[in-house]
């Protein structure tokens, strides 16, 4: 694996991915949008793994594609196929945001389910400066999970937005006072993601965002329900209520 790769580490039910270019503000080279999605590729084949966790090393979380290797790519397309992949993950995703993070990384960080940032986290997107045209599945992103007013703020008006006016406008989920206290909070959240009943956990973060794109599939959500109704889970976490324990889910 190239060095400064992006990095995946799986333990139990939660996976790690961290990118590791610091010196460069995490920026992301053609190869390490393929080396993500094989990575992301390896997590959804991991049924044991019901949480992703998406993180960087340094001061800022990711700078975006590499500009200088945008002439004869189609960038956005690579980050397209990216981001895509990321909001149809199977695990619960949560991004670790500790900084700032720019371009096609907005887009990536919004298709994860929860982002933790910090106050030092800003954002900006320099497609209408450069001559870019942000692609489709972005573009329906920033509309859906940021509504239409932060979206044209951002993308259109190239609007740097600070850690409170991402806190305000649904960015960012949580606001954290400094990187370490984002790590503890992130890795506390992934444990208790993992810990609850993936059939429900699962099913009901497919549906939601299927609902949210005007997607929703009727019959595979009354199936997931069913299933979900008639697993061993369903009734462990009732005799774990009644026994006032944790209870152990097993995904069956």
């Amino acid at each position: 694996m190239p060095e400064f790769a992006p990095s995946l580490d799986i333990e139990g039910s939660v996976a790690r991915i961290t990118l590791q270019r610091p010196r460069h503000a995490n920026r992301l080279e053609p190869e390490d949008l393929e080396l993500l999605l094989r990575h992301l590729a390896t997590v959804e084949q991991a049924a044991e793994v019901r949480v992703l966790l998406l993180q960087a090393r340094g001061k800022h979380f990711c700078s975006g594609f590499n500009i200088r290797a945008v002439p004869g790519l189609d960038a956005g397309a690579l980050f397209e196929k990216l981001s895509n992949a990321w909001a149809e993950a199977r695990p619960v995703t949560v991004a670790a945001i500790q900084g700032g993070v720019y371009g096609g990384a907005t887009d990536l960080a919004l298709a994860c389910d929860f982002r933790l940032g910090t106050h030092a986290c800003e954002m900006f997107v320099p497609a209408a400066r450069l001559g870019l045209h942000f692609y489709r599945g972005g573009l329906e992103r920033y509309v859906s999970r940021l509504g239409l007013s932060a979206a044209k703020r951002v993308l259109l008006g190239c609007e740097t937005l600070d850690a409170q006016a991402m806190l305000a406008c649904g960015f960012l989920d949580r606001l954290l006072p400094d990187a370490q206290t984002l790590a503890q909070e992130s890795q506390s959240l992934c444990e208790q993601l993992s810990l609850l009943a993936p059939l429900a956990l699962l099913g009901m973060k497919k549906h939601l965002n299927a609902i949210a794109e005007g997607k929703l599939d009727a019959e595979a959500l009354r199936a997931d329900i069913v299933r979900a109704n008639a697993s061993d889970d369903l009734a462990e976490g009732v005799r774990a209520w009644e026994e006032r324990r944790p209870p152990r889910f097993v995904g069956r």
